[in-house]
């Protein structure tokens, strides 16, 4: 066991541990890789790297093995290589297991990302559609105020025109009111004329009927007593 025990298998020993606990890391991050497959091809070259330096340790352990002089440290050396050796393959195993989990989530995760940006089409699409909609709705509400805007403009400009017209209307009354007031004035003017006139000829008419009476009285009072 002084073979054994030596320096350079104790420290060929310590390497192989260190490049499977290295490896084991390795695989536990290639399983737990979401990508992209860059990433996986990057965690894959440095477990390469790894089972490289492993597989070079082990035959380092393998050839110390057969170097040594008694038979008994010779087999326990041989059969701590085989130990290696089986769990190397083991990890390598659990390595090919983990690319292909990993490859799978990467697949499915690149479907849905290409499920997701169909969906992500779909739904710009729709919204371009809801929004070319909604602008053509837009647009046409919009023509429909304009055009009752339209009407309604119509409509005051009648309705100035009318009180336009009625305004003059009004004015052409007035004038005429005016005029009629005049007349209405003059002709007031004249029937209080006429009636003074008309006093005037009953009281020259009553009192030439008064002087034809006295003459006529005068006339019969000389005839038939003409001695008063």
């Amino acid at each position: 066991m002084a073979a054994a025990a030596s320096v350079p298998v104790r420290v060929c020993h310590q390497e192989i541990v260190k490049f499977d606990l290295e490896i084991k890391a390795a695989v536990q991050d290639i399983r737990d890789c979401l990508g992209p497959l860059s990433a996986l091809t990057e965690l894959n070259a440095a477990v390469k790297e790894k089972f490289h330096h492993l597989r070079g340790r082990i035959q380092e352990l393998e050839q110390m093995a057969k170097e040594q002089d008694k038979e008994s440290e010779k087999q326990a050396l041989l059969r701590e290589v085989e130990n290696h050796k089986k769990q190397m393959l083991s990890n390598q195993a659990a390595w090919r297991k983990a690319n292909l989990a990993c490859k799978i989530a990467i697949d499915n995760s690149e479907k849905d990302q290409l499920l997701q940006g169909r969906d992500s089409l779909r739904q710009r699409k729709t919204t371009k559609e809801s929004l070319a909609e909604s602008a053509s709705n837009i647009t046409e509400s919009l023509m429909g105020i304009s055009r009752m805007m339209s009407q309604q403009v119509q409509q005051s400009e009648e309705t100035v025109q009318t009180l336009a017209n009625s305004s003059r209307t009004i004015l052409e009354a007035n004038e005429e009111f005016k005029s009629m007031s005049g007349t209405i004035q003059l002709g007031r003017k004249l029937i209080t004329k006429y009636n003074r006139r008309e006093l005037t000829d009953k009281l020259l008419i009553f009192l030439a009927l008064a002087l034809f009476l006295a003459t006529v009285l005068y006339i019969l009072k000389k005839r038939l007593f003409p001695f008063l």
